[in-house]
């Protein structure tokens, strides 16, 4: 059966996040040389849904349409399916699967524990009781999108000994990120490591690096240091990975949220019951 495996970014109005998507696709490509590969994005670039469908089909059996997107919300839950249908009707002999988006996981919080770990050392590993964190995502008026950012800073908080690990929002919701670095100053925090939950650059990683700037001059007796986004990591391209193998085979088991977390590792070796 030939496969097509159809990546779907969202697009940027800054080209340069459209060229790092290019380059995520390349060396994903280079990981996988027998895939086949194509690209798409969902606005603002060059190719567009209806065309990398139509493109992907050409020549295939089956399409995976898998989503290089963090969070579920309004492009992942209707957009993206509503051009899969039409796409199903254009073309009727070629099979299409959408995989899940990336989401809030195991993965993505080893990444946010790595950005963490690395933005902690530019401050000279300071205390974590006064070190606040702040999980900075793009904000969605969708609020199951923006708990998966929540849920993430939680599980964050639950594996660190940092004080304060609070979420925040570039756009569309609350809290924005001067109202979360306010909160946390007068909570007492003197470091502020600031962990961008993004995938590639863009306006709104340019938007961050001026909002931080002026943070500092506007706290010159706080510490701030920011991460940066995570789509090159070796993480999201495992996860992806994992998207495709289930799709192709979909009796497959799948990785549950509760793989490999402690609580399990515990009850699978204890091998005795209570009654």
């Amino acid at each position: 059966m030939n496969t097509c495996v159809l990546l779907v970014g969202h697009g940027s109005r800054n080209q340069a996040g459209n060229d790092e998507i290019q380059e995520f696709k390349q060396q994903w490509q280079a990981i996988h040389p027998d895939w086949r590969i194509e690209l798409c994005y969902i606005e603002l670039a060059e190719v567009l849904l209806d065309e990398g469908l139509r493109r992907a089909a050409q020549g295939a059996d089956k399409v995976i349409v898998v989503p290089l997107i963090l969070s579920a919300a309004g492009h992942v839950k209707a957009e993206i399916p509503e051009h899969i249908e039409e796409a199903r009707e254009q073309f009727p002999d070629v099979q299409f699967i959408y995989a899940p988006h990336i989401g809030a996981n195991e993965d993505i919080l080893k990444i946010l524990k790595t950005s963490l770990k690395g933005v902690l050392k530019t401050l000279s590993m300071p205390d974590p009781k006064t070190t606040g964190v702040i999980v900075l995502g793009r904000g969605s008026s969708d609020r199951v999108a923006n708990g998966e950012l929540a849920k993430l800073a939680r599980w964050l908080y639950e594996d660190t000994e940092h004080e304060l690990v609070d979420v925040a929002f570039t756009g569309i919701t609350h809290p924005r990120l001067e109202a979360a670095v306010q909160r946390q100053v007068k909570l007492g925090m003197t470091q502020i490591a600031i962990l961008p939950y993004y995938l590639f650059t863009g306006l709104l990683i340019e938007r961050i690096a001026r909002q931080v700037e002026r943070l500092q001059i506007q706290y010159p007796q706080i510490a701030f240091v920011c991460g940066n986004y995570f789509g090159f990591d070796k993480r999201i391209f495992e996860l992806l990975d994992q998207r495709v193998a289930e799709a192709a085979d979909p009796v497959a088991p799948r990785m549950l949220e509760c793989d490999g977390c402690q609580y399990r590792e515990q009850a699978m070796r204890h091998d005795h019951h209570h009654h």
